[in-house]
Parts: structure tokens; C-alpha cells; sequence
């Protein structure tokens, strides 16, 4: 477990290093200069634009402004930002948890209805209800997220009036020394009110951003449900006389769970791109929108600081489910 678990490791550095390489060099395509946008309308004249340029060191070789930002990664440093003059770890930390509160909601309702929609839907292959519910998970996954989020605010939001437009809760409440999630700082708070408020404001977002997630489970799920179907032991408990539901649940199910969870796995990836936008449209205060609004000023550590550490914890995930994966069958440790 060991020698997988290294093999696992060493995968992850060439991969982090490219992770490094682009984003470092997506930033510097942008179009736009920071120091004229930290200037704002005022303007600047040229020679303090090129006393700010060479303070920031972005007048030195881009290989050089590379290696100086490797250098002060390994060491921690993952640089202050342009705009709010705080260091880029600091924030991400604290916006950190809006996003985790957001993705794990999206995860649980992506589970709760995806697998028991591809298992229904491999039980009654070719019905009416396998073919609507997957033609529903292929035009979900289809579905651009930002079209989505619009149309689910327009009638909740707008005509229903059933769900905030925006934010993690009401105005009316505030907590000081909060945790940065929501739902549990309105439990402790014992404010009346405040978790039916942070659970409002939490429907539509999850709902937007659990919805490829969902798609994709369910196809999976179908998918590996079919084929534990057709395996002999589970005809075998049939002729036995076993009950459907013993057959279902307990001996096909186990084994069409193992790629499915790889795939909730893998998903976290898409949850963290997905999360950029649904942040945006909900003006959801987490890692997503402050990324959009770091590429909007230029704010070069702020993204590049975000990407890397939004990269980290992709990798991390996926790392943890490849050993899960490994425990669960012998057999991929030796691959």
C-alpha cells in the first residue's frame, strides 16, 4: 500500500509544476496592465508607473519573475494582493469555507438523487422512466450553468418570490467571530431565524451547481448498475429465490458503488469550475467570485495564488479517492 501510495505521490509533483507553469503564464496573457489599474482613474504618469512596475519586479525576465515565484511557494509565500494589500493565503482561507459549505451541499444532493436515479433507471432499462430520466441527466449535463442559475432565479426568485436572489443570508443577522459556514455559525447563534435564512439563501445555488454532478452520477451509476446485473452471481441470488430487493441493495449494488464513487470523486474538479460561475451569479462570497474578481483587477498573485491552491485541492481529493479505490479493491494497487 505503501509503494501505490508513493507511485500515487509522485505523480502529483511533474503535475503540480505544470499547474505552476500555467498559471503563472495565464495571468501575464491577460490583456491589461495592474499598475494602471491600481492607479484607477487618476492615471499615472510614466515615470511612477515605472517605479510601481519595478517594486512589483515586473519589469525583471519572465523566467526570472518565475523561479522568484517558485521560490517563495516552496517557502509559503504565495504572494500579498495587489488590491487589498493582504497576503493571498490569508484570503483564500477565508473564503475558503463559503465555497466548501456550497460544494458539499452540491455533493450531497448530486448523490442523494443521482444514484438511486441510475439504479431505478438499470432495474427498468428501456422503460418510459429509464429513457426520460437519462434524456433529463444528458440535457443537464448539456446545460450551461450560468443560463441555468438565470432561469432559476428568474422564477424562484423573481416571479415565486420562494428564494433570496443573492448572498449566504439576510442582513438582518451577523455574526462576528463566525466560522465562515454559514449554517452552523446561524446554529450557534441561537439568532431565531438564521438557519431558515442561510438555507434559503443555499437552495438555488446548490441546485445550480449539483446539477452536472447529478447528470454524471446517474449516467455512471446506470452504467455500472447494468453491468453488475449480468454478472452470474447475481443470477445465481435470483434462481436462490433471494428477494429483489436483497439481490438489488445488497449484492448488486455493493459492486456498481465502486466506480460511482470514483466518479463523485472526480467531481470535485467540476464542482470548483462550476463553483466560479454560480458564485458569480448568486454573488456567492467564496473562492470563485474572488477569483473572477482578481482576473477583472489583474490582481496577478491573488490568481495565481487561487489557482494553485484551488489545483491543491483538486489533486488532494482525487489523491485520497485513488487510495480509497486501492483499499476497496486489492487489485489497483498492483496495476
Amino acid at each position: 500500500m505503501l509503494k501505490f501510495l508513493f507511485g500515487k505521490i509522485a505523480y502529483l509533483v511533474p503535475t503540480f509544476i505544470g499547474i505552476t507553469i500555467v498559471a503563472f503564464g495565464f495571468v501575464r496573457l491577460l490583456p491589461g496592465d495592474p499598475v494602471l489599474l491600481m492607479a484607477g482613474e487618476r492615471g499615472i504618469s510614466v515615470e511612477r508607473h515605472a517605479e510601481l512596475t519595478a517594486q512589483l519586479g515586473y519589469d525583471r525576465p519572465i523566467w526570472v519573475q518565475y523561479f522568484d515565484f517558485l521560490n517563495n511557494l516552496f517557502h509559503g509565500d504565495f504572494g500579498l494582493s495587489l488590491t487589498t494589500k493582504k497576503p493571498v493565503l490569508a484570503e483564500f482561507l477565508t473564503l475558503f469555507p463559503a465555497t466548501i459549505e456550497l460544494g458539499v451541499c452540491a455533493v450531497i444532493l448530486a448523490t442523494m438523487i443521482g444514484i438511486p436515479l441510475g439504479v431505478f433507471a438499470a432495474i427498468k432499462r428501456g422503460s418510459a422512466f429509464d429513457q426520460v430520466s437519462m434524456g433529463a441527466a444528458l440535457i443537464g449535463y448539456s446545460m450551461p450553468i450560468f443560463w441555468w442559475g438565470l432561469l432559476l432565479i428568474i422564477l424562484f426568485s423573481g416571479i415565486l418570490k420562494w428564494t433570496p436572489v443573492s448572498g449566504r443570508i439576510d442582513l438582518l443577522y451577523f455574526f462576528p467571530k463566525g466560522t465562515g459556514f454559514m449554517i452552523y455559525d446561524a446554529i450557534a447563534s441561537g439568532q431565531k431565524g438564521a438557519l431558515s435564512s442561510a438555507l434559503r439563501h443555499l437552495i438555488l445555488p446548490s441546485i445550480v451547481l449539483a446539477t452536472i454532478p447529478m447528470a454524471v452520477i446517474a449516467r455512471q451509476s446506470r452504467s455500472a448498475m447494468l453491468e453488475v446485473l449480468s454478472e452470474d452471481y447475481v443470477r445465481t441470488a435470483r434462481a436462490k429465490g433471494m428477494s429483489p430487493f436483497r439481490v438489488v441493495g445488497i449484492h448488486a449494488l455493493r459492486n456498481a458503488l465502486i466506480p460511482v464513487i470514483t466518479t463523485i470523486g472526480l467531481q470535485v474538479g467540476v464542482l470548483m469550475a462550476g463553483a466560479i460561475l454560480t458564485e458569480t451569479i448568486f454573488s456567492w462570497p467564496g473562492i470563485g467570485k474572488w477569483m473572477i474578481d482578481s482576473i477583472s483587477r489583474r490582481d496577478y498573485p491573488s490568481v495565481q495564488g487561487g489557482l494553485l491552491l484551488m489545483a491543491a485541492v483538486v489533486m488532494t481529493v482525487n489523491l485520497v479517492v485513488d487510495l480509497l479505490y486501492g483499499l476497496i479493491n486489492p487489485r489497483i494497487r498492483h496495476s
